[in-house]
């Protein structure tokens, strides 16, 4: 198993905890970005920068995943190309996206979409919170446990 971070919008604090993670599992982690990002040195800790470009990332992200691998985003619609290739996919705040959830998640997410090409102001998301960082460390744990 690998852990990919479509890292062009994840949270620092993720990412810090995630580095952490690596090191501790041994696991490999790889952050996909169209600009460089700085990490630590570490032999489990990798990155990939590619062009710029809507959805560049998602899709090397998806070319690269292995059946049983993990990915960490907000992004809907890689997520849902995660779980069609046998991957699992948690958002920074904590939520599995899952065969179940999936295809819900796209609708909302093509509705709110909708709205704001016709011009409706949707706002964005919460302000990202400590609660949000626990959740992610919480579900990533119970994660890690039951596939490792």
């Amino acid at each position: 198993m690998k852990i990919w971070i479509d890292a062009d919008a994840c949270p620092k604090q993720i990412k810090e905890l995630l580095y952490r993670v690596a090191e501790r599992t041994k696991i490999i982690l790889t952050l996909v970005a169209n600009r460089s990002l700085g990490h630590p040195g570490s032999q489990w800790i990798r990155s990939i920068q590619v062009e710029a470009g809507a959805d560049v990332a998602d899709q090397e992200i998806i070319r690269l995943l292995e059946s049983g691998d993990l990915v960490v985003t907000a992004d809907i619609p890689l997520a849902a190309e995660t779980i069609s290739k046998g991957g699992h996919a948690l958002d920074p705040r904590g939520i599995f996206f899952s065969e179940e959830n999936i295809r819900e998640r796209l609708s909302v997410r093509n509705f709110m979409d909708d709205l704001r090409s016709s011009g409706v102001e949707t706002g964005g998301p919460a302000a990202y919170s400590p609660k949000d960082k626990q959740r992610f460390a919480n579900e990533l744990d119970r994660f890690l446990t039951r596939h490792r």
